[in-house]
C-alpha cells in the first residue's frame, strides 16, 4: 500500500519559495533575516502565513510555558527555520517535540545556511 505523502502540494510550494530565497540570499545571514524573506516570498505567492506564532507547551496535562514557532503555513504546516552548516538530527527531534505540541501533522526543517538549501520534513506519527 503507498504511503500518502502529508501536506504534498504545500510542502512543495514552500520548498520552491525557501529555493528562491535561497538563490536571492546565498548563505552567510542571520536566520530572522531568511524569515523575513521567505515570509515575504510565501505571501507573495498567495500563501498565509503566522510568524513567531506562540504555543503552549504542557507537561501531563498541565501548562508549563510557552515556545515560539518561526512560522506555520496556512494553519497546516510549521517551518523551523536554521541558518547553521547542516541540519542535524536534533533539529529533527525538535521539529517533532513542536508538531507534539501543536497538533499539526507536518513541519518542515529548512536551513538556509549551506551551500544550498536544505530541507527535511517531519511528520506526527500517531503514537
Amino acid at each position: 500500500m503507498p504511503v500518502e505523502i502529508v501536506e504534498k502540494e504545500l510542502s512543495y510550494k514552500i520548498i520552491e519559495a525557501a529555493i528562491e530565497v535561497h538563490r536571492q540570499l546565498g548563505p552567510g545571514y542571520f536566520e530572522n533575516l531568511y524569515e523575513e524573506a521567505l515570509a515575504i516570498e510565501l505571501q507573495q505567492r498567495g500563501h498565509t502565513v503566522e510568524r513567531q506564532k506562540k504555543i503552549e507547551v504542557k507537561y501531563k496535562d498541565q501548562a508549563i510555558g510557552l515556545h515560539v514557532l518561526d512560522m506555520v503555513v496556512e494553519g497546516r504546516v510549521m517551518l523551523e527555520l536554521k541558518a547553521v552548516s547542516d541540519i542535524l538530527p536534533i533539529h529533527l527531534k525538535q521539529a517533532l517535540g513542536y508538531l507534539k505540541s501543536t497538533g499539526l501533522p507536518l513541519a518542515m526543517v529548512i536551513n538556509f545556511g549551506a551551500e544550498r538549501v536544505q530541507f527535511h520534513r517531519v511528520v506526527k506519527t500517531k503514537k
